[in-house]
């Protein structure tokens, strides 16, 4: 059985799904930082955002983390 890293490098080969694989990727943390731009123009916190949003704070601390440790925050 195939463990979850090696199916994904696996997969990964495939040209057209990396393609597709990296364009999402791209997609997503291009809302993320959007996301993350608008709540500090608003100069609104991650808790203020979060209740606005209908979720915890945590929740938010999170997204923005994913952002930071891809390089990408706004």
């Amino acid at each position: 059985m195939e463990t979850y890293k090696e199916l994904r490098a696996r997969k990964l080969a495939d040209p057209g799904i990396r393609a597709e694989y990296e364009r999402l990727n791209r997609e997503e943390f291009a809302l993320l930082d959007e996301m993350l731009a608008a709540r500090r123009a608003a100069g609104l916190t991650e808790a203020e955002l979060a209740q606005r949003m209908g979720t915890k704070a945590p929740a938010i601390t999170r997204l923005e983390r994913s952002l930071a440790s891809r390089g990408s925050m706004v």
